[in-house]
């Protein structure tokens, strides 16, 4: 199954993506004003067409190498990340808000090649084999006590590996001014989701620890990559279950209220926030 028809399989049945999760527990009014409301976003952080276009250019390097055994020239990098970025900056209404590190567009494009060249520089798969590029998965969501849900749970999984002695690592792609603590990448949801997609769809036994990987391209005057490894066991999965679940129930009662934080500064509505 494709990406694209993997995401029109999502649309047809009740789903919750960790994005989904995390904006609910971050701010639920924020989750109300997007997901219930559909409302459009008032404006947009360049870092978010930032990270996307930066993905769409590790992805070509990563599905190039799994489809025909090479790497892409670092062109082709460079060239696929500004043509993502100026077509999402070209096709918003939405007033863009520019950072410190990238105050224009040409900045922008700046800094993303001379990440993509750290990344380019320094990637290595000796001993690894692709498993799946942006891969798509779903699972069934359950309950504390064992039972099944009418609801799933998604995810695109950026990069799946497996090294020599078979076991899966799981590599999840980031864009960040600042280093990830471990702490951080231990607690980090998005993983734990992505660990439990893994384990529900067989990629892992049911008990296993899972493997997980940031790369994290770093936005520095010299940009670089670091990596940091954590792991997931079933516990932590099945307790990221039942936050899901508490997450739906919040949802299905309406409690959705502001929840003021660091976030707030680059929010897409905090206009209707103000006047909620």
């Amino acid at each position: 199954m494709s990406k694209k028809q993997a995401l029109q399989a999502f649309n047809q049945e009740l789903h919750i993506s960790h994005n989904q999760i995390f904006n609910y527990l971050t701010c639920s009014i924020k989750y109300r004003f997007q997901y219930v409301e559909g409302l459009p976003p008032e404006r947009i952080s360049i870092a978010l067409f930032f990270g996307s276009a930066i993905h769409a250019a590790i992805e070509m390097y990563y599905r190039s190498f799994k489809n025909h055994g090479r790497e892409e020239p670092l062109k082709s990098l460079h060239d696929r990340f500004e043509t993502c970025l100026e077509l999402d900056i070209e096709n918003t209404s939405a007033p863009i808000i520019y950072k410190k590190n990238t105050p224009d567009v040409n900045a922008t494009i700046k800094m993303g090649k001379a990440m993509l060249k750290a990344f380019y520089d320094f990637v290595n798969l000796d001993g690894m084999e692709i498993i799946d590029v942006e891969l798509p998965l779903s699972a069934t969501l359950f309950t504390d006590d064992g039972q099944k849900t009418d609801l799933k749970l998604v995810g695109i999984l950026d990069l799946v590996l497996r090294g020599e002695n078979g076991e899966i690592l799981v590599v999840d792609n980031k864009t960040a001014a600042k280093p990830m603590a471990q702490s951080t990448a231990d607690d980090n949801g998005q993983m734990t989701a992505y660990a439990y997609l893994l384990a529900a769809n067989k990629y892992v036994f049911p008990t296993a620890p899972v493997q997980c990987r940031f790369d994290i391209l770093r936005k520095l005057k010299t940009p670089k990559i670091e990596q940091v490894s954590t792991i997931r066991t079933a516990e932590q999965r099945k307790r990221f279950a039942k936050i899901a679940n508490a997450v739906l129930a919040g949802i299905d009662a309406g409690v959705f209220m502001p929840q003021p934080s660091w976030m707030c500064g680059d929010c897409s509505h905090s206009g209707a926030c103000k006047a909620w």
